[in-house]
């Protein structure tokens, strides 16, 4: 039996003490989550990250900081994740993007109100990134090698 986990890239974006989600119809009901998807075939990890924050929110997304790697087994479903999360800035938002299917909202979230939503996560890593990010943990871009 093979195992693989499903790779998995986020970006989490503070600008004045808020943070960047987006609100979204899964099959599990409306849930919050940081932009964030599946890694694509012939990507870099943080080619992922900008293209998923584009194509969930319209915002150009410039990665500065790994913030952490997280792996977390949903019982729901029956999946494992591999997340690789990244701090930074955004740079240019495009408000007429169409963006990806399912997106219903985008925004941005004091902590206070990120954690009141804790109920309805699209995971537990959704505040926990938030969490790290307070606590200042930052890594270097340059631990993450991408061979063509």
């Amino acid at each position: 039996m093979m195992w693989k986990p499903n790779v998995t890239v986020a970006a989490v974006v503070e600008q004045g003490g808020k943070y960047l989600l987006v609100e979204e119809q899964t099959s599990n009901g409306i849930l919050f989550n940081q932009p964030a998807g599946h890694l694509e075939p012939d990507e870099s990890i943080i080619q992922g990250a900008i293209r998923e924050t584009l194509e969930e929110t319209g915002y150009t997304f410039v990665p500065q900081w790994v913030l952490g790697i997280y792996h977390w087994h949903s019982h729901a479903d029956n999946t494992t994740y591999l997340r690789f999360a990244f701090t930074g800035s955004v740079v240019d938002h495009d408000p007429s993007r169409a963006l990806d299917a399912g997106i219903l909202r985008v925004g941005w979230f004091g902590v206070d109100e990120i954690y009141e939503t804790t109920y309805c996560h699209r995971s537990p890593l959704v505040m926990r990134c938030v969490a790290d990010h307070l606590a200042g943990k930052r890594y270097s871009l340059e631990i993450l090698t991408h061979y063509d």
